[in-house]
């Protein structure tokens, strides 16, 4: 751009976006047309002079979007800014999530759905009729063995209720100590019929832990620190319905999930539609683990995770 039209972008910029005058107006007070004006304005903005911010909670970042798409392969993804406060961004993409089910199309007749706090968020912020007879189905265990706030029965419940559906839970612990008791858990006819509804899902919701000591599963009483410390050893970077994996998406500990209840991996990566929701910098290699071992369709995600997963571009 030439100095003399840079100097001209500014005065058009300031008076359409701090005057509000029109092309019109603008091509008349500083003589050029209003053709001019407007191919101006486009140079500012592409040149920087111009930045356009979005700051409404509920604002996306579709270029990011798009971005992660491209890279990763993903049928869709939401991405959102971060808040002033970073302590509020888990509450933005559950918000965003809850928007997307609602928009979801086709409507998932059985949607699945895993557990945890992220979920839990997402629950509470989905509207009274956001679909009409959509049942949810638990697709790991998730009797806890702690109280911990928020259950994954009411949170299935509650998405399932606000949908004027029926909720289907899996009563069984996320994680047994003995292999022969998953088995027989398995085979009881009832949590057979959970798992048979739970692998037929049109539709998956499911979060992804870090695997680190603050993990959902160590607060439940299925793992100790100590447990943690030793998946950590063997590669772990997250756990996803329970699992834990590499930052490949390979099971580091085959015994630990042998003895693991619900949907297998495979069955998350072959799904037609698996929406994964993540939120803030301790998901960010848990993101790029889950997004680059195709565990998921759709992610819902932050700004800083979003460019995170890209800045090896």
């Amino acid at each position: 751009m030439e100095r003399d039209d840079e100097l001209l972008s500014v005065r058009v910029a300031e008076l359409y976006y701090d005057e509000n005058k029109t092309q019109d107006e603008i091509g008349a007070l500083l003589k050029i047309s209003r053709w001019k004006a407007g191919r101006l304005l486009t140079q500012a903005r592409e040149r920087g002079i111009v930045r356009i911010e979005i700051v409404h909670p509920r604002a996306r970042r579709l270029g990011l979007e798009r971005r992660l798409c491209e890279r990763f392969g993903l049928d869709d993804a939401v991405i959102v800014p971060v808040p002033e406060q970073a302590s509020g961004v888990l509450s933005r993409v559950a918000q965003a999530a809850a928007d997307h089910l609602t928009s979801l199309r086709p409507v998932p007749r059985t949607l699945g759905v895993s557990w945890g706090r992220t979920l839990d968020e997402v629950a509470e912020r989905m509207p009274a009729g956001w679909a009409t007879g959509v049942n949810v189905v638990q697709i790991n265990g998730a009797v806890s063995l702690n109280r911990r706030p928020g259950t994954a029965a009411s949170m299935a419940s509650t998405i399932a209720q606000r949908a004027g559906g029926q909720a289907v839970l899996l009563p069984s612990p996320a994680i047994l100590e003995r292999l022969e008791t998953k088995r027989a858990i398995e085979a009881d006819r009832t949590v057979a019929d959970v798992l048979a509804l739970a692998a037929s899902a049109s539709a998956y919701l499911f979060s992804a832990g870090a695997a680190d000591r603050g993990s959902v599963l160590v607060e439940s009483g299925y793992l100790a620190s100590e447990d943690i410390d030793e998946l950590v050893r063997k590669g772990a970077v997250a756990d996803v319905v329970g699992r834990f994996i590499d930052a490949n998406g390979n099971i580091v500990d085959p015994g630990l999930d042998e003895r693991t209840v619900g949907l297998g991996l495979d069955q998350l990566r072959s799904a037609r539609t698996a929406i994964c929701v993540l939120a803030g910098e301790r998901k960010h290699d848990v993101a790029r683990a889950v997004v680059t071992s195709g565990l998921c369709t759709v992610l819902i995600s932050d700004e800083a995770t979003a460019n995170a997963l890209l800045e090896d571009e």
